[in-house]
């Protein structure tokens, strides 16, 4: 397989598997009997979603969200577009956002300022990568899975011209060395 631009692995199938048993563990603890609403923004969550809740052993409701950016508005306003709202009512329910990385903050603190407006009886946010380093808004992250350094990264759900979601783990990409083959 070619996969020209990925780098060396950053985190391993085996290290994120151990990473996503603890998270589960530690969430299912923390919501024991609160019966959450577990909501995945897509698309970069879909394999950590469904690893994640797999390794939960609580009752829970999982529900998804896809966002896009507005034309002519630049990526660092935070502002988006919901192109795919949620189908499940959060009013009173105890929700966690789960996000595949964060980055500048301000897409997720759009996002749950979105479902505050909601009045859920708490919510937190559950990212698999933390990137502080591109930080401009503070967000409380509940549950982090593994902090980043400040690089270009794909795989397990993180895209770079909508490929390379499907690698099992984590790597450096160099996009100088990239090859779009979609043309």
């Amino acid at each position: 397989m070619n996969l020209t631009g990925v780098k060396n692995t950053i985190f391993s199938e085996d290290v994120i598997r151990n990473r996503i048993q603890q998270l589960g563990r530690q969430i299912s603890d923390d919501y024991r009997d609160k019966n959450p609403v577990l909501i995945s923004v897509l698309k970069g969550t879909m394999y950590f979603t469904a690893d994640l809740t797999r390794q939960m052993d609580i009752q829970m409701n999982i529900d998804f969200m896809s966002i896009g950016v507005y034309p002519g508005i630049t990526k660092n306003t935070g502002i988006v577009r919901i192109n795919k709202d949620l189908d499940i009512n959060i009013t009173g329910r105890h929700v966690l956002m789960i996000e595949d990385i964060i980055n500048t903050g301000l897409t997720m603190g759009y996002l749950v300022q979105n479902m505050e407006a909601r009045k859920p009886a708490s919510i937190k946010v559950c990212t698999l990568l933390n990137n502080p380093h591109k930080r401009l808004m503070n967000i409380p992250l509940e549950y982090v899975g593994f902090q980043v350094p400040d690089i270009l990264l794909v795989g397990y759900g993180i895209d770079y011209n909508q490929e390379f979601r499907h690698l099992p783990y984590i790597a450096e990409f160099d996009e100088s060395m990239y090859v779009n083959r979609q043309n």
